[in-house]
């Protein structure tokens, strides 16, 4: 395993030393988790074999000599797991004897030929190893969150973690030792002595907030490598049919489709597979993922407008519109007070809760009287949404009056804002409860020492496109341009190596920002004001963004207060099954929150 130093200096590539590590020639040994693998087993492929993966088990359909025999293995598959029975043969019968329990996976089987395979280029900017520690469990744990895939359980991946059967890769991050991206391998041959010699890719995953371009790709590379090493024949991996982005990288490194079929059961997980076409996939991922939440409950959806994402809901003799978080529950004079930026703080100051100071930006004297007073200033419009015209760290006049002039664009009324040092947290309350925080922070990029800042960011920007559904990028604009020249750079210059850079000095989620789970961390004086907030204003749904100094700490500042904010934002936190729970107390229950 390199060492951090090692990494931060060391282009990626598949190490000699890490290969090595993975490999073990020895016979193949009992695997009391598998059942694989056992040295007296008779020859060819061993019968019914099963893998454990820690998320749900790898049944190999072609080693089972009846369906019904995989049919009852099926019916075993345990609550909050997902079991895939690949390599099935006849899937008409198994369908036939099971329609109610069991459906046809809609994706489709690529392989790769690793006789033909040759590494990639060196990717430069963070490293490819084997799990580290337990907490590397849970940081991969995270991203399955963030992905909408079901988690691993964590005692089994870590005491697994030298598997013969099973492979971890992960890619971290050479400066803060993150993860930022993992991949499962299953080797066939320890699995069931597969007469093919084949092996399996399970479980890609990236960190929707990392800013490393290409780490998927270098996932999947390493895991091919480690496979030819080991002298197999072919890597097979299983994806969604409608995965556009993902075959097209599967397609790129070589990979084929093969007519195989998985079979999964019609668990509250895979409902999302079977249960049918989405309704109207054009709303956006605030909207959607309201809509699938209540679909999964039998909550009826009728599309009002799509294009402003209005629907309404019914449960049985209650119907509410929505349009997304925002609900006829929430009343006018609770919008109004969110929507004026100078009525919200007026109404949480008096509810003894702390905010910044703040006037409504006037002449030119007053305007720059102020900036004194403070030394920095934010100059917002007292109206409008998605950070539109807001300028953050204002320090001297010039720049003043054409932040202020910006934000006369969004709303006639501006508001000079003392600036508060602190992280940038969005609190998530529903009906009185803090369901989810996260922080905050500004769109940035990572050097390569061969791209410019302006290549840097667009291609960054696709990025966060991908990962939010086309709502998060990274605008071109003159505030874009500012914060790269405060850093001393322009849009033309090379970005050293490794070097990260802070591109928007606001952290709002539709110019590229990340947010980042905090839920837990909280502290308890920081839950009880957001609490308190949502009572003052009296709203049964609000984002509440704050400034805290120390994330562990009590201090805070409430900058803003959103009624319509983004569920989509917080995974894994349950936020639209609270949602619904506030809408519709008396509708199922989601087994796995």
């Amino acid at each position: 395993m390199m060492t951090m130093q090692n990494r931060t200096q060391t282009p990626f590539r598949i190490e000699r030393a890490l290969v090595s590590a993975l490999m073990d020639e020895d016979s193949p040994r009992p695997n009391r988790r598998t059942g694989a693998g056992h040295p007296g087993a008779e020859k060819g492929p061993t019968p019914r074999a099963v893998v454990n993966c820690g998320w749900g088990r790898l049944l190999f359909a072609n080693t089972f000599p009846d369906v019904g025999e995989l049919i009852a293995v099926m019916r075993q598959e345990g609550p909050g797991r997902r079991d895939i029975a690949l390599y099935l043969e006849d899937p008409h019968v198994a369908l036939a004897q099971a329609p109610t329990e069991l459906f046809l996976d809609p994706s489709h089987t690529y392989r790769l030929r690793l006789a033909g395979f040759r590494p990639g280029g060196e990717t430069r900017g963070f490293a490819i190893e084997k799990l580290r520690g337990r907490q590397d469990v849970d940081a991969v744990n995270r991203i399955y969150g963030a992905r909408g895939m079901v988690t691993m359980d964590p005692e089994f991946c870590w005491s697994e973690r030298d598997s013969r059967v099973l492979t971890h890769l992960i890619a971290t991050d050479p400066v803060s030792g993150a993860v930022i991206g993992s991949v499962t391998g299953v080797d066939h041959v320890r699995a069931f002595k597969d007469p093919q010699n084949g092996s399996s890719l399970w479980c890609l995953a990236v960190d929707p907030q990392a800013a490393y371009p290409g780490i998927g790709e270098a996932l999947v590379r390493a895991l091919a490598e480690h496979f030819k090493e080991r002298g197999r024949s072919f890597m097979d991996l299983s994806v969604l049919h409608d995965n556009a982005n993902a075959i097209a990288l599967y397609e790129k490194l070589g990979f084929r489709r093969v007519p195989v079929f998985a079979l999964k059961t019609k668990n509250p997980i895979n409902e999302k597979l079977f249960a049918g076409p989405a309704v109207e996939a054009s709303l956006n991922p605030y909207a959607m993922i309201i809509i699938n939440e209540a679909r999964r409950r039998g909550i009826g959806v009728e599309v009002v407008d799509a294009e402003s994402n209005l629907f309404r809901l019914s449960f049985g003799g209650r119907s509410i519109l929505c349009r997304e978080s925002l609900s006829e529950l929430t009343s006018a004079v609770a919008l109004f007070r969110c929507d004026d930026k100078a009525v919200t703080r007026r109404t949480l100051l008096r509810a003894g809760l702390s905010v910044p100071d703040q006037m409504t930006a006037d002449g030119m004297d007053d305007n720059a009287a102020f900036l004194e007073r403070h030394g920095s200033v934010v100059v917002k419009p007292a109206r409008g949404e998605q950070g539109q015209g807001i300028t953050v760290d204002v320090r001297d006049a010039e720049t003043l009056a054409w932040a202020v002039s910006k934000a006369k664009k969004i709303c006639e009324t501006v508001l000079l804002e003392q600036f508060v040092q602190g992280q940038d947290v969005r609190i998530l309350v529903i009906d009185y409860r803090v369901v989810a925080a996260a922080v905050r922070r500004p769109a940035e990029i990572v050097g390569t020492g061969e791209r410019t800042i302006s290549q840097l960011i667009e291609a960054q920007s696709r990025r966060r496109a991908a990962a939010t559904g086309g709502e998060s990028r990274i605008p071109m604009d003159e505030e874009t341009e500012r914060c790269v020249r405060d850093a001393g750079f322009t849009m033309d210059s090379v970005l050293p190596e490794g070097q990260t850079l802070a591109v928007r000095k606001t952290a709002n989620l539709h110019t590229g920002g990340t947010l980042h789970d905090i839920t837990d961390r909280l502290h308890h004086r920081v839950v009880e004001a957001a609490v308190e907030a949502a009572r003052a204003l009296d709203i049964p749904v609000v984002g509440l963004d704050l400034l805290i100094p120390d994330l562990l700490g009590s201090d805070y500042a409430i900058i803003e207060a959103n009624e319509r904010p983004g569920l989509a934002n917080h995974e894994p936190q349950p936020t639209a099954e609270r949602f619904l729970d506030l809408l519709f107390p008396y509708s199922a229950v989601d087994p796995r929150a």
